[in-house]
C-alpha cells in the first residue's frame, strides 16, 4: 500500500509538472503559435487562391531551350522591368530564379518580395507581381526579420525556427502527458 501511495504521488507530481510546462509554453508562445498556424494555412492554400497569394505562372512562346535568350540577358531585362515599372528604389538582389521550361517562362524572384515573369524566347514581360506567398513564408519561418535587418546567413530564422520547433515538441509531449495521465493522478490533483 505504501509503495502504491508513493507511486501515485510521483505520478501526480509528474502530471503537475507536465501541466505547468504545458500551460507556461502555451501562454508564452500563444501569439507565435497563432501566427505559425495562420501562415501555414495560407501557404497550404496559395496555389488555390485565384492569384491572391500566388500568381499563376504565365505561358511563354516556346519550350525549346535552344531558342531562349541567355539567362544573363533575361536577368537584365527582368531587373529593368522591375525598376521601371515598380520603383527604382527597390533592391535588385535575386532571391531565386525559377526556370519553367514546360511553360516557356523564367521567373525572377527578388529579395524585396517582387517577382518578374519573362518569356524565355523574347524576354518580353509577362507579369510583375508582389510575391505575397514569399512574404507569408517569411513570416512563417521568421526570415522576414532577416530581410528587414539585412542579416547574413539567416540567424533570426534559425533561432526562431529552433525555438518554435522545440516549443511545439515540448507542447506535444506535455500535452500527451496531460491527456493520458493516470486517472488516479487526476483525482489526487482535484482533491488537493
Amino acid at each position: 500500500m505504501k509503495k502504491e501511495n508513493e507511486k501515485r504521488k510521483k505520478q501526480a507530481k509528474m502530471l503537475r509538472t507536465f501541466r505547468k510546462v504545458h500551460r507556461m509554453t502555451g501562454a508564452t508562445l500563444f501569439l507565435f503559435f497563432f501566427i505559425v498556424a495562420i501562415t501555414a494555412l495560407l501557404l497550404g492554400w496559395k496555389k488555390n487562391s485565384y492569384g491572391v497569394i500566388l500568381s499563376k505562372t504565365q505561358t511563354g512562346t516556346s519550350t525549346d531551350l535552344k531558342k531562349w535568350l541567355p539567362l544573363d540577358s533575361l536577368h537584365k531585362k527582368a531587373t529593368s522591368y522591375l525598376l521601371d515599372s515598380v520603383s527604382n528604389e527597390l533592391s535588385v538582389a535575386i532571391k531565386r530564379i525559377d526556370v519553367r521550361k514546360n511553360k516557356g517562362v523564367v521567373k525572377f524572384m527578388f529579395t524585396d518580395y517582387y517577382g518578374v515573369q519573362l518569356d524565355g524566347v523574347t524576354g518580353n514581360l509577362l507579369l510583375i507581381e508582389r510575391r505575397r506567398s514569399d512574404f507569408i513564408e517569411g513570416i512563417h519561418d521568421g526570415s522576414v526579420l532577416d530581410v528587414y535587418f539585412k542579416t547574413n546567413g539567416n540567424p533570426i530564422k534559425l533561432v526562431y525556427t529552433t525555438i518554435m520547433s522545440l516549443s511545439l515538441l515540448t507542447f506535444t509531449i506535455t500535452g500527451f502527458g496531460c491527456g493520458w495521465g493516470p486517472k488516479e493522478c487526476e483525482n489526487q490533483e482535484r482533491n488537493k
